[in-house]
């Protein structure tokens, strides 16, 4: 299911804000986006890594790029970015919602601050950062979302796949409420990606074949073909497309036994 809207399709122009801009699915927005001549706004925890890749890019490509550091897990923080979303005289064309981390934890754990952490950041960043972005481009009548869900919210893997179906389906929702506002809304739902991502989160990825890994530039290349037909989701990769596909239609008692060894082979 690739969903088309009757809206114009937005182009991939002006200035776009890549929050967790400078690792992993963000850096490879960051580069795409800069080598089609997009300014940018990157967020990001890590003064150094931001400064580092500000540079690059700028010197790469030539373009502006602005810089905010922020922990996107205070509400402060994130209230301070979804003000730059909504400053009319420096307008945002492009929002890509991309910050996340691993959680690895059971449901149950003593402590359950590391769930409530992953919430802040993934539930609460994401809404407060669409809606900033989403009542300042209808205003505008024009620009692109693109919400970075996965494949793991298609599945019952723990609190990062509830947070993940949540994304999916919030950025959905958001697509419908926009879609006469000129405004485009795009659901990444990328499968398992070559990034430091698992390993922050102590995931043992040994388990996982070979031929299920992508690489994040192409995961983007293929996201932003997808933006450019008009489409409000995409699935890179025509593997991931199968396990999406049997994830959503396969009987469920499957998809939890397949779910389980996945997760016995992570652990």
């Amino acid at each position: 299911m690739t969903g088309r809207t009757r809206r114009s399709i937005v182009p991939i122009i002006g200035t776009a804000m890549v929050t967790g801009g400078t690792s992993g699915i963000g850096l490879a927005f960051a580069r795409a986006l800069a080598s089609r001549g997009c300014d940018l706004v990157l967020v990001a925890r890590n003064r150094q890594r931001l400064d580092a890749v500000a540079e690059e890019l700028r010197a790469e490509h030539g373009i502006a790029v602005e810089t905010i550091e922020a922990d996107l897990t205070d509400h402060a923080e994130t209230g301070r970015v979804a003000q730059r979303l909504e400053d009319t005289a420096a307008p945002v064309d492009i929002l890509v919602n991309n910050a996340g981390n691993g959680i690895h934890a059971p449901l149950t754990v003593e402590d359950m601050s590391i769930h409530e952490v992953s919430m802040d950041l993934m539930v609460r960043g994401v809404l407060l950062l669409g809606g900033a972005a989403g009542r300042t481009m209808s205003a505008r009548g024009r620009g692109l979302i693109i919400n970075v869900g996965s494949v793991a919210g298609l599945v019952p893997m723990g609190t990062y796949s509830a947070i993940k179906a949540w994304v999916n389906m919030y950025s959905e929702s958001l697509s419908l409420e926009l879609r006469r506002d000129g405004v485009q809304v795009m659901t990444l739902i990328p499968g398992w990606v070559r990034t430091e991502f698992h390993g922050r989160a102590s995931i043992r990825t040994s388990a996982i074949p070979g031929f299920l890994w992508l690489e994040p530039d192409r995961l983007v290349e293929d996201c932003l073909r997808d933006v450019e037909a008009g489409k409000t989701r995409s699935v890179p990769s025509r593997r991931f497309k199968v396990i999406a596909w049997s994830a959503q239609r396969a009987p469920r008692a499957l998809v939890r036994r397949a779910t389980a060894l996945i997760k016995k082979g992570r652990a």
